[in-house]
């Protein structure tokens, strides 16, 4: 498996705008992508940084994920919320 991390840093305004964007995006990826297994989105608690969230997701292998990326529904995630976010990191890992 292809595995993607990625965490977001997005701007505490449109906390609950991000929320409902990345959930969407999740539920499509899961159900418009067969090479998409798992899309498990995280947010941070406990006195962590409010803002901070974190994606886990599976991928058949690295053509799929590009696959992913160039998807309509990941554009579109990525237009509307880019403007939202202080930070992001990408990550990408062979599950073992």
């Amino acid at each position: 498996m292809y595995v993607v991390s990625v965490e977001f840093v997005v701007d505490g305004d449109r906390l609950d705008a991000f929320r409902q964007a990345v959930l969407k995006q999740a539920r499509n990826s899961l159900e418009l992508e067969s090479d998409c297994h798992t899309f498990h989105v995280c947010e941070a608690v406990d006195g962590q940084e409010e803002n901070r969230f974190f994606l886990y997701e599976e991928y058949t292998d690295r053509s799929a994920f590009d696959a992913h990326l160039a998807s309509g529904h990941f554009r579109d995630f990525i237009a509307l919320v880019d403007p939202w976010l202080v930070s992001k990191n990408i990550d990408t890992w062979t599950r073992l």
